[in-house]
């Protein structure tokens, strides 16, 4: 059985809770060998696979004041193949020592970097072989391009249908598509407990007054859910960046100021006054499921749960380096998953804003263009399967990968026997010494 090492890249919390995510997929002895690299604080990710005594908390890597060269210092003091590099950074030295000794002390036969092109280097440098998690988004400049090359292989943590026309062949060739990566609920919700859950976070909500005016139709959903009920519009936004999504508040309050519009995650205090709940939830499950619409940002983590709903999907990408929100939206509309901004107000003003019309509208846009996805869930799930029989349904590709890291006693032995024949590359030669 193979140790594995995690890098998880501490912007926002997503790659730590991917990490977790792949670590619930792990048999418990392995689970129990993984060590994750973060330098997130456990405050503002707290794994639920792992313990606590497997995370190494690094030092973080920000410029200092004694730096001798800045982390950016321009085409002629920075390595072209490394996006951020300060010299004489005490702090990154000891972080680079805290990777390598903690490799050498444990083990480590196999990282998986999720994201760091310099540490993707770090490990090349030092002969440790490492998988790169690759995101969405344009990422042809010099440095991805060398981490890339670097790797054993790349990750890539989405369905291939929702590959960018504009990656490059021979990267696709070398990436194991694991599918998106979501949460299961051993029981779904029911219709009752969702508008349950929207009482209790109505009851001291501190919103707008916009509020008042919507909380008896609350109630009323819970007689009957007809055309002619008030729109739940459930916004969702994480951690990494919320201001795209935000600015589009006052707009879809003018568009639908009769609906119930419901704010999940951080929120702009001046833009409050547009949404009737403003709450933090542990389970966006039931928002997922029940809302009329869903309008969030792009994020991995986000689409990876929403994308087997039939909950019509308006998608507001955030700003991100190498438009990677952008390049995921783009993806999601072209697939038919989901509606764009533009796309969501036309269609309100055709429909009247009856969620009833536009979700037959997508569903229809769907059959129209159907899709041909690899995706290993969607291949084995017919369109009349239930919510509750999707979500039961293993991440067969990731939990393969996962589960080959325990079938083989070394790296090389699972190089050779089980990734290379997954790839559509193949090293020029292999040099046996």
């Amino acid at each position: 059985m193979m140790r594995i090492g995690y890098y998880a890249h501490h912007h926002g919390s997503g790659h730590c809770r991917q990490a977790d995510k792949l670590a619930a997929l792990l048999p418990n002895d392995a689970r129990a060998q993984l060590t994750v690299f973060t330098s997130l604080d456990i405050d503002s990710y707290r794994f639920t696979a792992i313990d606590e005594q497997q995370i190494v908390r690094l030092n973080a890597e920000d410029e200092r004041p004694d730096d001798i060269l800045a982390g950016r210092a321009g085409e002629y003091w920075q390595p072209a193949s490394l996006h951020y590099s300060p010299v004489g950074n005490g702090d990154i030295q000891k972080r680079s020592h805290q990777i390598l000794d903690t490799i050498f002390q444990c083990k480590i036969d196999l990282m998986i970097i999720d994201v760091s092109v310099e540490v993707a280097m770090l490990c090349r440098a030092a002969s440790i072989p490492y998988l790169y998690v690759r995101l969405p988004g344009i990422r042809d400049d010099a440095p991805h391009l060398g981490a890339f090359a670097g790797a054993l292989a790349l990750l890539a943590p989405y369905p291939k249908a929702l590959e960018s026309t504009q990656t490059s062949e021979w990267v696709c060739d070398k990436t194991l598509y694991l599918d998106f990566i979501y949460s299961q609920k051993a029981e779904p919700y029911t219709y009752e407990s969702f508008i349950d859950i929207l009482a209790k976070l109505s009851v001291n909500n501190e919103t707008s007054d916009l509020k008042s005016t919507n909380l008896p139709s609350i109630e009323a959903q819970l007689a009957y859910k007809s055309e002619t009920t008030t729109p739940i519009i459930t916004v969702i936004k994480g951690y990494g960046g919320h201001k795209a999504i935000d600015e589009k508040l006052p707009e879809l309050r003018s568009l639908l100021p009769n609906a119930l519009i419901v704010s999940l995650g951080p929120i702009d205090d001046d833009k409050r006054c547009y949404v009737d709940i403003s709450a933090e939830v542990d389970d966006v499950t039931p928002f997922i499921c029940h809302s009329d619409y869903l309008m969030m940002a792009c994020g991995l983590n986000a689409v990876a749960q929403a994308y087997h709903y039939d909950t019509p999907l308006i998608v507001v990408p955030d700003d991100r380096p190498h438009n990677e929100q952008a390049v995921m939206a783009e993806a999601l509309v072209a697939q038919n998953k989901a509606l764009n901004w533009q796309q969501f107000k036309t269609l309100m003003s055709v429909n009247d804003g009856q969620s009833e019309s536009i979700a037959q509208t997508i569903h229809y846009r769907s059959k129209q263009h159907p899709t041909t996805s690899v995706d290993s869930i969607e291949k084995n799930n017919s369109e009349e399967d239930s919510i509750e029989e999707i979500n039961a349904v293993t991440p067969i590709a990731a939990q393969a990968f996962m589960h080959s890291t325990t079938d083989y006693p070394t790296t090389n032995l699972w190089f050779e026997n089980w990734l290379l024949p997954r790839l559509n590359l193949m090293p020029e030669s292999t040099i046996k010494y």
